[in-house]
Parts: C-alpha cells; structure tokens; sequence
C-alpha cells in the first residue's frame, strides 16, 4: 500500500509545483490530472477572504448558480401547504408534504440536500432548528429557499444553484463540480464563484480580499490559484 501512495505522489509532484500559483485554467486542468480516485471525486474550491466573521457588516454569504451544474443529484423536499405540492413535483422535488415529514425530521430522517418551504409554514418548520440547523439544511429567505415560488426555486437548486457562507476562520468552501467535468466547465464554475464574492465584499473589509484560492479535489493535494490572473476581481 505504501509503495502505491508514493507512486500517486511521484505522479502528482511531477504533474505540479506546491509553491507555485497557476492560473484558474491551468488549476483546472492540474486537479484533473493530479486526481487518482476510483470514484468521481468532487472539485471543492476554498477561497480565504480578508474579513472578520465576527463583525455583522462583514458576514459575507449568497447564493451563486453554476453555469454547468454540480454534478450530483440534489435530493429537495419542499414543505408547504397542499396547494403548492403539484407545482412542486412538478418542478421535480424528490419529497413533497408537511406535518408528515416534520414528524419524519423530528425522529432524525435527513435523507435529503436541501428544503425549500413556503412563508406561511416557516414556524412549524422553525421548530425544527435543532436537527436542520448543524447539518446546515435550515431553509433561509436569503439564499431563496423560503419562498412563495416553490416550483422556480425547485428547478434552480436542480440546476446547480448553491448558497455560501462564510465559516469562522474567514474561509468560503464549496463543491463545483466534479473530476470528470471539462477543463472549462471547472473553470467557468469557479469563475462564476469568484465573481459572485468579489460583487459581495463588504464595504469595511480592509487590506486584500482575496487572501487565498485554492482548487483541489476529495483526495488531491490543494492548487494554488493565482488571483491576479482573473479578471474583474
């Protein structure tokens, strides 16, 4: 097993250079190539940000929409009242209901990716808190998936749109995608990250905002990515 190891690394230490900052393109086609898993790892970026979390003013969180997608089937249950489920399936919700799959949650069943609920449900489903909230699946009106339009919000988040939040340390992570993605899908979903969190800077925010980028796959070492080489941040 040590021998394999060693081998992976020889190969991955001849394809890049730890120390050196590439260019988003080029990041993209290092992590393809320094990738050795048998499954379809994911592609995570993990971009550290000059701000204090702890300051209100400087919590930077959104939602972005990747231009090609994530790659994995997000499982959605929308909670809301019987009017709306037919425009939910509609829209290709896995789940659809309400006072049963609150009892389903509140027994610990979270087989799911992301909720998506009406207004008019959000304190039954606000008791919820204690499950949904560490597991980071509290829907919230602010990444859109508290809402009246449950069918448009359904057919987004199938299409690859995500929510961020900025964590403690000041680091932004998200999936992108997937090895098996082309160069240029990698690149254009990271892209489209970066650009989001440049529109989002707080206005406090002082010194560099984009400390660090870094592209890596499940079990690739991190790609540093060169920030100067993006245009329009």
């Amino acid at each position: 097993m040590a021998t394999r190891i060693s081998k992976n690394r020889k190969a991955v230490l001849s394809k890049y250079s730890p120390e050196k900052a590439y260019t988003l393109e080029e990041a993209a086609k290092v992590v393809k190539e320094i990738t050795f898993t048998k499954f379809d790892a994911s592609v995570d970026l993990d971009i550290r940000l000059g701000v204090d979390p702890k300051k209100s003013d400087q919590m930077v969180r959104g939602v972005v929409s990747l231009p090609h997608g994530i790659g994995k089937t997000v499982r959605v249950l929308v909670l809301a009242t019987p009017d709306k489920h037919q425009e939910a399936k509609d829209a290709g919700a896995d789940h659809v209901g309400l006072d049963d799959y609150i009892q389903k949650i509140e027994g610990g069943w979270t087989d799911i990716d992301v909720i998506i609920c009406t207004p008019t449900v959000m304190a039954k489903v606000g008791k919820l808190g204690k499950v949904l909230g560490p597991r980071g699946l509290m829907p919230n009106p602010k990444s859109g998936t508290v809402t009246l339009e449950v069918g448009k919000a359904v057919k987004e988040v199938k299409a690859g749109k995500i929510d961020f939040k900025i964590d403690k340390q000041g680091i932004i992570h998200v999936g992108i995608g997937k090895a098996s993605f082309s160069v240029d899908a990698i690149r254009d979903n990271a892209a489209e990250m970066i650009h989001m969190l440049a529109k989002l800077k707080p206005a406090s925010a002082k010194g560099a905002y984009f400390r660090s980028i870094t592209l890596s796959t499940t079990m690739s070492p991190g790609v540093t990515v060169d920030a100067n080489s993006i245009a329009g941040i």
